[in-house]
């Protein structure tokens, strides 16, 4: 009897943990399914992004977005895509439209991840966008909040190109509307260089974007 009992015992051990198996491994192939189709869905939208299509690649953002509620990364290129089209924009209708689309999808993005360098930078980026559309009007309302969401964004990583560039970028442009020097603000530049020379993003969907401006404007500071 005791040794049947013992069987009985070992088998159900035995069943649970055949159970506790299966189940794990649900959930890792579940798991792995959901980044599969994630890493899938970013590589098309990229692609359709590089080919020129901005507003399918857009469009493609966010139905990654909405598929993936836990994911920052699709509302982050939605308002990046949105800022890029601002920059030459004279239509303020039109400029609104796209800005408040961008500001939606990266408030949406940083409750998903908080204190995150990338986009604090995307948020400055945004708020340039205005300044740049009407300096009068916007210079004095957003040039300080600029200035502190790039002061975050560097004590958060310092070591960020994008933070570390933009930075610099804004304010050696605030040097030559108000005419002081801007030589420290070029050796800034400079350093974003390197910065953008030795940056490994997180994975290949992360942000890796500005070391050719940043090139630029420092070949523009020696001129």
């Amino acid at each position: 009897m005791k040794s049947k009992i013992h069987q009985c015992q070992k088998k159900n051990k035995y069943t649970m943990s055949k159970s506790i198996i299966i189940i794990a491994l649900l959930v890792v192939t579940g798991f792995t399914q959901a980044q599969t189709n994630f890493e899938k869905g970013m590589t098309k939208a990229f692609e359709i992004w590089k080919n020129g299509n901005t507003d399918d690649a857009e469009n493609m953002f966010e139905r990654i977005a909405k598929a993936e509620p836990k994911e920052w990364l699709p509302s982050y290129y939605i308002a990046q895509i949105n800022s890029l089209k601002s920059w030459s924009e004279k239509d303020e209708t039109i400029l609104k439209a796209q800005l408040d689309k961008a500001q939606e999808h990266l408030d949406l993005a940083m409750t998903i991840s908080e204190d995150n360098a990338e986009l604090i930078v995307m948020q400055a980026q945004i708020l340039t966008n205005w300044v740049v559309f009407d300096g009068m009007t916007y210079g004095m309302k957003y040039g300080g909040k600029i200035s502190e969401l790039y002061s975050k964004a560097l004590e958060l990583e310092p070591e960020n190109p994008r933070a570390t560039f933009c930075k610099a970028d804004w304010n050696l442009n605030s040097a030559k509307y108000f005419g002081k020097d801007t030589a420290p603000f070029c050796e800034d530049i400079e350093t974003s260089v390197k910065l953008f020379d030795t940056f490994k993003p997180k994975s290949e969907f992360h942000p890796n974007w500005g070391k050719e401006r940043a090139e630029f404007v420092a070949k523009e500071c020696k001129a």
